[in-house]
């Protein structure tokens, strides 16, 4: 079952149908992306290991931050982080989970994970939920910097379920947990000078989500962030805006190797894969397609969307003569007139 399998099996019928839907031939982009393969190589052994910010993983095939993961599953991101750590990467938990960070880590407690942060307009409770990751053993912290206003979501629904909570969003003061309805609006007023303030709260590297131009790629390095997720939100918050695919190409040549670049959005096959790091991509983050699993068969169900993703990457790079993620470069990229 490919990945747009899981997508009908998981959630028609399933009440995040409405808050997840498929974006048709948004990143048809990738489509006129053409591979060079290369053969009479040796490629009876071929290695998908690499590493992200020093750390391991078993492929460059991760787990982009969603919110909400109790509409899909009712395990939520408890499930989400076995099958994260049964799979061997990194998972990339959100500021919206639905499960306490505590329940998360004890779930998957030698998970490789990151946290990722909507700016609260309340510095106490930003500053509380950084020094709480750090302390829970969260390895990197991800600030998502394309939401100064909730975009135009059509597809966003308003009769969810009331007493679903927002369990790591509660005031300092009382502990307490947040529903979802009266959550604190994102703060619109952050800027790059900011980013030194929650550099001093942390030593976790900072990962900046949602960069698409050369402009804000060099600011980033500037800035001394050790990382860059390219991404336009999944499609869902300014139309109009490159794939994430074209904007890689982009910050990569902005940053100069200077820090790790990664990219989310739009990746449903092996090939997809082989693309981006091709084109100067550490690793990628999946989004929707995890959602679609973990609304099929939960945990095991997340783990498949990983596997057919590994398997299928691992065909790609045979094909293409790639016997380790290293060998993996421009070099295998045309581009189509099409």
């Amino acid at each position: 079952m490919r990945t747009e399998g899981l997508e009908k099996a998981g959630l028609m019928g399933s009440p995040c149908w409405r808050v997840i839907p498929p974006i048709e031939n948004l990143f048809i982009v990738q489509h006129r992306i053409r591979l060079r393969p290369r053969y009479l190589k040796d490629v009876s052994k071929v290695d998908l290991q690499t590493t992200i910010q020093g750390e391991q993983i078993s492929v460059p095939i991760c787990i982009a931050p969603t919110g909400f993961h109790c509409l899909a599953w009712p395990d939520g991101e408890m499930s989400t982080a076995r099958a994260a750590r049964a799979a061997g990467v990194c998972y990339i938990t959100s500021t919206y989970a639905s499960c306490s960070l505590e329940d998360i880590v004890a779930a998957a407690p030698e998970g490789l994970r990151w946290y990722q942060l909507y700016v609260q307009p309340n510095r106490q409770l930003n500053k509380q939920l950084i020094q709480k990751v750090e302390s829970l053993g969260f390895k990197a912290l991800v600030i998502t910097v394309d939401v100064p206003k909730i975009g135009n979501r059509r597809y966003n629904v308003t009769d969810l379920k009331k007493s679903l909570l927002l369990k790591n969003l509660g005031s300092p003061e009382k502990g307490n947990s947040v529903p979802y309805l009266q959550m604190t609006p994102i703060d619109s007023a952050i800027c790059w000078d900011d980013l030194s303030w929650f550099q001093s709260l942390t030593r976790l590297p900072i990962i900046l989500k949602g960069i698409l131009t050369k402009e804000d790629a060099e600011l980033a390095v500037k800035h001394n962030v050790q990382g860059i997720i390219v991404s336009n939100h999944g499609g869902r918050q300014l139309d109009d805006v490159p794939a994430s695919i074209d904007a890689l190409m982009e910050v990569v040549a902005a940053v100069k190797g200077k820090i790790e670049v990664y990219v989310d959005g739009g990746v449903r096959t092996g090939n997809d894969v082989l693309k981006a790091l091709a084109l100067g991509a550490k690793c990628i983050f999946l989004g929707r397609p995890i959602l679609w699993g973990l609304a099929y068969k939960g945990e095991h169900g997340v783990e498949e969307v990983l596997n057919i993703l590994k398997n299928e990457f691992h065909t790609s790079m045979t094909l293409t003569g790639c016997r380790s993620v290293a060998e993996i470069n421009r070099d295998l990229i045309q581009f189509s007139r099409l």
